[in-house]
Formats: C-alpha cells, sequence, structure tokens
C-alpha cells in the first residue's frame, strides 16, 4: 500500500509541477574582411560585434542601452547568442562560399556584415535563396536595397544619403561664404560601391547646380594615380570628392604630394579616409582632410553612452577606440538583437518580421541616427551622418554645424605648410 501512495503522490506531483522555461540559444553568422588590404577594418567590426556580444550575454549597467541589464535574451529565456566569423577578404566568390557554408553547415539562425558592398551584395544573395534575415550595418551602396530583397535589412546612411550630406554642407557653406564652391571634381575606384557613389555625386551635382569639371574611374588596385592627379591638378576644382579604399586612399594623397596638387576642400566617402589607421599611417597629409561618417568620439557630449561603450570595446579591440566602421557594426548587431528579442524565437520568418517591425529610439544608439525603422526596401528610414575633418592629427565633427566641435579649417593646408 505505501509504495502505491508514493506512486500515486508522484504522479500529481508531476502533473501539477510548473512548466519550465529553457533558454534558447541563438547562432549568427559574421562576414569580414579579415585579411587583405582593409583586414584592420574586419578586425575592428568582429571586436565591435563582440562588445555587443559582452553588453547582451552579461549584465551590465549602461543607462539607455537595450539588452545591457539583463544577462542574455529575455524574449528567449535568458538565451544567450553566439556567432561564427568567416573572412573573405575582399573577395566576393568567398563570400558567398563563407555564407553558405555558415547556412548549411554552422546552421546559423541570420547572417551580419560584410564591410564591402561588392561581398555584401554577392553573399546576401544566397540568404535571400534560404529564407535566412540579413543585416547589414555599414556597406554603402545604394543598390543593395533597391534588389526587391525580403530578408535583407541595412542600418547604415547608404552613399546617396551621405551625398546628400555633402551636398547640404556645400550648400551651408556657400551661404555663408559667397557661393565659392562652384566646380567638383570626382574620382572612384571601379567596384560597385566606388562606381555607385561616383555616379551619385554626379547626377546630384548636375541637379543642384554644380559644375563637374573631372570624374574619373580607376581600376581598384591601380598601383598609379600619377595621370588622374594630374588631371585634377589642371583642372582644379573647388572640391574634390574623392571615393577611395584604403590602399588607394594612401596612393592617392602620396601622388598628391608628391605632384603638388593642394584641393581646397577634400571631401571623402569615407572607407579608406576613415580607415582606423589612416591618421597613423598619413601623419600630416591627412590633415584637412574631410570625410563623411556616421560617428566620432567627439559625439560622447551629445551621447553618453559613447564613452561607456568604447571603454568596453577597448577591451575586445586590444586597446583601439571605436572610430567609423565599428560603431557601424556595433549599431547593426543590436538592432539585430533586439529583433531576435522582440521575435522571442531563433526562426528567420520570426526574426525577419520583427526586423519589419523594429522601431528604435536615438536615444538607444551611440550614433547620431534619429532611430532605426526599415522601410519597405529594408533602408533604415531614420539616418543621419556627420562630416569630420582631421586637425592636429585627430577628426574632428565640423558638420552638421549645430553638432560641430571644430571649426573648419578652410582651405585645407597645402602641402608646404603641413
Amino acid at each position: 500500500m505505501r509504495k502505491i501512495i508514493l506512486t500515486v503522490f508522484t504522479f500529481f506531483s508531476l502533473v501539477s509541477a510548473p512548466a519550465i522555461s529553457y533558454a534558447e540559444d541563438v547562432k549568427i553568422g559574421v562576414l569580414y574582411p579579415l585579411t587583405g588590404p582593409v583586414a584592420q577594418v574586419g578586425k575592428d567590426a568582429v571586436a565591435a560585434v563582440k562588445t555587443a556580444l559582452d553588453i547582451i550575454n552579461n549584465s551590465h549597467n549602461i543607462p539607455g542601452m537595450p539588452l545591457a541589464k539583463d544577462a542574455g535574451l529575455k524574449g528567449l529565456g535568458g538565451g544567450k547568442i553566439s556567432i561564427v566569423v568567416g573572412d573573405h577578404g575582399g573577395k566576393p566568390d568567398i563570400g558567398v562560399g563563407e555564407t553558405e557554408k555558415m547556412l548549411n553547415s554552422d546552421k546559423v539562425h541570420a547572417m551580419f556584415g560584410a564591410y564591402y558592398s561588392s561581398v555584401t551584395g554577392a553573399a546576401s544573395q544566397v540568404s535571400e535563396r534560404a529564407g535566412i534575415p540579413w543585416v547589414n550595418g555599414e556597406s554603402t551602396s545604394p543598390k543593395l536595397t533597391t534588389r526587391g530583397f525580403k530578408y535583407f535589412f541595412r542600418v547604415t546612411p547608404h552613399d546617396g544619403e551621405f551625398t546628400q550630406l555633402m551636398f547640404e554642407f556645400m550648400n551651408d557653406f556657400n551661404k555663408k561664404n559667397s557661393n565659392k564652391l562652384k566646380t567638383l571634381g570626382i574620382i572612384h575606384e571601379d567596384t560597385l560601391w566606388g562606381a555607385d557613389s561616383g555616379g551619385t555625386q554626379d547626377k546630384m551635382a548636375k541637379e543642384q547646380g554644380y559644375d563637374v569639371v573631372e570624374k574619373i574611374s580607376y581600376k581598384a588596385k591601380t598601383t598609379t594615380l600619377s595621370s588622374e592627379v594630374q588631371r585634377l591638378k589642371a583642372k582644379n576644382p573647388d572640391v574634390l570628392l574623392p571615393s577611395s579604399y584604403t590602399a588607394d586612399a594612401y596612393l592617392f594623397l602620396n601622388t598628391a604630394k608628391e605632384l603638388d596638387y593642394n584641393p581646397k576642400l577634400l571631401v571623402a566617402q569615407n572607407a579608406g579616409y576613415t580607415d582606423p589607421k589612416f591618421i597613423d599611417t598619413m601623419g600630416s597629409k591627412a590633415e584637412g582632410v574631410i570625410t563623411r561618417s556616421p560617428f566620432n568620439t567627439d559625439l560622447a557630449k551629445t551621447i553618453p553612452m559613447i564613452g561607456t561603450v568604447n571603454d568596453l570595446f577597448k577591451t575586445h579591440s586590444g586597446g583601439r577606440d571605436l572610430s567609423d566602421v565599428p560603431a557601424r557594426a556595433f549599431t547593426g548587431f543590436m538592432a539585430l538583437a533586439n529583433a531576435i528579442n522582440n521575435a522571442g524565437s531563433t526562426d528567420p520568418e520570426k526574426i525577419r518580421q520583427a526586423l519589419v517591425n523594429l522601431d528604435m529610439s536615438s536615444e538607444s544608439l551611440i550614433v547620431p541616427y534619429r532611430g532605426i525603422k526599415f522601410g519597405a526596401d529594408g533602408q533604415n528610414e531614420k539616418t543621419r551622418g556627420i562630416l569630420m575633418q582631421v586637425q592636429n592629427g585627430k577628426y574632428c565633427t565640423v558638420y552638421p554645424f549645430e553638432l560641430a566641435a571644430c571649426e573648419l579649417k578652410y582651405p585645407m593646408p597645402t602641402w608646404s605648410e603641413r
């Protein structure tokens, strides 16, 4: 009889026990150039992702930062995020192969990356066919969000929006300075990103009444830019608009110094001009260069979270500070994590729908975007950028004027003055 009673008691105990909630972990594929000419950019982007993972998977006191307080994703019962990191070396075919591996072998629930627009464009086709969400934090070719994809979402401003910022700057400058800026020179490398950037600038210049006196395209892996610089020197445009990755940005400035070409204003489409090694490598040659960016550390005066996140980033980057690309990578990854938390699931379709519905405020970000909300094309509709100028060996925000930490230096110093 005692045995029967115990059995009955055990049965009813099991029936009445509350259901156990199991944490559901998430795996995300992360793709960047970890070798090749922009390896440091890729390494810093991965460090930014690891910073986001630290904040998400552990408990941190960062007022205003979503997902910081709780350890793990509350929407998934405290589930943690892990990453699978791939190196594409700047080559689209390798990016495609890495993506196929992550989807088929590693069984990732979402993809993130990949800096180069050409790699992002090719590799995201794989995830689109597989029905796996891809979130991008820093690729800026406008074409990426004109493909009619359902699973591709971009957090950063694209080149069209950044170029609009450049023209707003030039227009505002002209209002204050008797229309000194009238002629433009455009020079760009010939991959998807460079071609799109140069084409967008040319189109916008004509729409806004500027005279493009030179538009030059060059091979992405060129070893000489002498003839291109000579052409620009001969025409001497009021503003030079370059779109160059790291190696060719260095090559251009070195050649400009050799040939004593002195632009009055150089307003770059970031990339090589915001490479983490740009100022250290170029030294005084970088003085006066202006580049567009969505981020600069001097914004910490108005965005207090930057200092806290930067301190944490340095523990993952070997002591390096946040810069343009890792700040955007961090922001993009946090957007993806927030969507997964909101979805409460690792199901790709539910994550996609959560990205469609995502609406993050500006107060939750370390970049000066107005927020994160995706349009029907997958492009963040609340982006905003800044222009920063190299002054005394540091980037300093000079536009929009209400966010400026330094006064614009115009014209930029000549080679003899640096």
